[in-house]
């Protein structure tokens, strides 16, 4: 018959190769993955930690949509790659929280927006919950990513900069303007007296 020979042909494969798994090749894209997150890592503003387990798959794809348009990198990685790939970073000092489900957000440009939609995510499904976060080599509490989530975005915190910037020019100009005035005031009065008298 040659359904069962063609299966034993198979299984006789299989288990001369290591249970069907070319090892090698296997490892090999775990070093490429490795390599690729550590980039990431290094380059990155902020890394938060998240457990999403019992959280739909619709949910977190809505979550990745909204992260992905708002330029955050959200990936679902396992806790050995993690760990290897942290090594030499601000996410190693995560390393004790690479536990159970994990997922990480990364930010190249404003550790702001990430914390913000994390938490405001968590709040809306309590399943999903921050872990930590590591931003400029200190370790980040549950509590500080959400502080860090109440302030203005990068481009707000710009926003008010220039325009106190753009005040302080404005103010010294009328102050400079004035104090010619002034002193042409003081010279007129100086110049009634002496006429008056």
């Amino acid at each position: 018959m040659f359904i069962p020979s063609a299966l034993k042909l198979l299984c006789n494969w299989v288990k001369s190769n290591g249970g069907g798994v070319n090892k090698k090749l296997k490892l090999e894209k775990k070093k490429e993955i490795i390599e690729h997150l550590h980039g990431c890592l290094e380059k990155t503003k902020i890394v938060i930690l998240a457990d999403f387990k019992g959280t739909n798959v619709a949910t977190i794809t809505k979550l990745r949509r909204e992260l992905k348009n708002a330029d955050v990198v959200y990936k679902v990685v396992k806790n050995k790659l993690l760990k290897r790939a942290a090594e030499g970073t601000d996410a190693e000092l995560l390393k004790d929280y690479f536990k159970g489900p994990s997922a990480i957000a990364l930010n190249n440009y404003d550790p702001i927006i990430p914390a913000k939609i994390l938490c405001d995510f968590s709040e809306k499904d309590k399943n999903f919950k921050i872990k930590a976060g590591a931003m400029n080599g200190k370790l980040l509490t549950i509590d500080e990513i959400k502080v860090l989530s109440l302030l203005p975005s990068r481009e707000i915190l710009l926003g008010q900069v220039l325009s106190a910037f753009n005040g302080v020019p404005t103010s010294l100009v009328r102050a400079l303007a004035d104090v010619p005035r002034r002193l042409i005031n003081v010279l007129n009065g100086l110049k009634e007296q002496k006429e008056t008298t």
